[in-house]
């Protein structure tokens, strides 16, 4: 299946909070995306199949409103995952924050996730510190 990539796409509030909630396991959480996204990001790329149909996969860019943007809620829904669609995704967004003139793309992840933001997806290990709020 060919999954097309797209910066700024459009989509609904419920296709992404099912992909969310299928992505995460987590319950459906009725979440006013679009107006979220519009107010705090630089923008978001969607995966859809290129027929049409549901999203396969989604990452957010927030970003401070400089040159530093922020990747925020890559999913991928679990039937298309291990296909490449996480990676093409991070990469959509690389171009994404790039051609906006951003100077640094940054990720958090969690320990599982290293090899595939490291190694699949170009970013390098850093210093960073966190507080839990």
């Amino acid at each position: 299946m060919t999954i097309r990539y797209t910066w700024r796409a459009p989509f609904t509030d419920d296709e992404l909070d099912a992909l969310h909630a299928e992505g995460f396991g987590q319950p459906v959480r009725a979440v006013a995306w679009r107006a979220r996204l519009e107010r705090h990001s630089l923008g978001w790329v969607c995966a859809r199949p290129a027929a049409g149909g549901p999203l396969t996969g989604f990452v957010n860019v927030a970003w401070d409103g400089g040159g530093h943007a922020f990747l925020l809620d890559t999913v991928v829904a679990p039937a298309a995952r291990h296909t490449g669609v996480g990676t093409r995704l991070v990469a959509a967004a690389v171009d994404g924050a790039r051609a906006a003139g951003c100077e640094w793309l940054h990720v958090d992840f969690e320990p599982h996730l290293r090899a595939y933001y490291l190694d699949a997806c170009g970013f390098r290990s850093t210093d960073a510190g966190l507080v839990r709020l």
